[in-house]
């Protein structure tokens, strides 16, 4: 099963906003289908009104599995088809690992994590039975590099890739293909108040966390509008990677994160082999 540029089927969840918002729009306007779904219908009714015909606006709490089954199927007989399923809804979770609680990480995972597996299991059957398709996974650079103070949400990225890496093996033999983007920082309102959760502050953290954010402020941020015609170039290719990073910035980073790592290993090999004993 393969759709060439302007023929395809995509279902979106977080559609209203940041880049989930800005792949959408780009997807209809080069002449895509597109189930675009969100929590609010009504922040998405504005591309039914544009785009008529070409989108499905779906509500969607990706938290709600029968709610996600339902809607994924609902696209999928809507047009017939779904060629690119994208997990994009999630959000970051502000506060120190001492100072997070339970409930507070509880709710990142369902959303960033059990929610995005609600969609790729609604889907799969779906796509096997149409002979293929492409999953795509919006995670982060942070799902190889940790910063303070959102720590939890770098974990939740961690987990998401080990999904998609374990579910590219799986389904490759279906014909489905997996791609993993990863976005560094950009000008979305990902980082908004509307978009973050705070965990309850410790006073013991309160200049950790200042110096935190006042770092951040000098960050450079990539244009979301730029990104459509790198995701396009994904979602056409014969053989898309299994793992994209978004933007200039991440691949330095990782690099010296993973040099560092193997300098570590190498440099405590010893005590490493010394601990494996003797086969029998």
């Amino acid at each position: 099963m393969e759709n060439q540029k302007g023929n395809k089927v995509w279902f979106i969840t977080g559609s209203s906003r940041g880049f989930g918002r800005v792949w959408a729009d780009a997807a209809l306007k080069r002449g895509d289908k597109v189930a675009a779904t969100a929590r609010n219908v009504d922040s998405i009714a504005d591309l039914k009104e544009k785009y008529g015909e070409s989108v499905l606006t779906l509500a969607l709490d990706v938290t709600r599995p029968e709610q996600v089954k339902a809607a994924v199927e609902q696209a999928h007989a809507h047009f017939g088809r779904l060629d690119i399923v994208l997990n994009n809804a999630g959000y970051s979770l502000v506060g120190t690992i001492e100072e997070a609680g339970a409930d507070d990480i509880r709710a990142l995972y369902e959303t960033n994590i059990i929610g995005p597996v609600s969609v790729i299991q609604a889907a799969l059957p779906l796509l096997r039975k149409q002979g293929g398709g492409h999953i795509l996974g919006t995670s982060s650079n942070l799902g190889h590099v940790t910063l303070p103070v959102i720590g939890y949400y770098c974990s939740s990225k961690w987990a998401f890739e080990a999904i998609h890496e374990s579910l590219a093996a799986e389904v490759k033999a279906f014909g489905i293909k997996v791609t993993i983007i990863e976005p560094g920082a950009y000008a979305t309102e990902f980082g908004s108040q509307g978009s973050l959760k705070f965990a309850t502050g410790q006073d013991i953290y309160a200049d950790f966390k200042a110096g935190f954010f006042d770092s951040l402020k000098t960050m450079e941020r990539g244009d979301p509008e730029a990104t459509p015609e790198a995701l396009f170039k994904i979602v056409d290719a014969e053989n898309p990677p299994l793992r994209f990073f978004l933007g200039s910035h991440c691949l330095p980073w990782v690099r010296n994160a993973y040099a560092e790592r193997l300098a570590t290993w190498d440099a405590w090999t010893n005590v490493s082999n010394s601990a494996q004993g003797i086969s029998k």
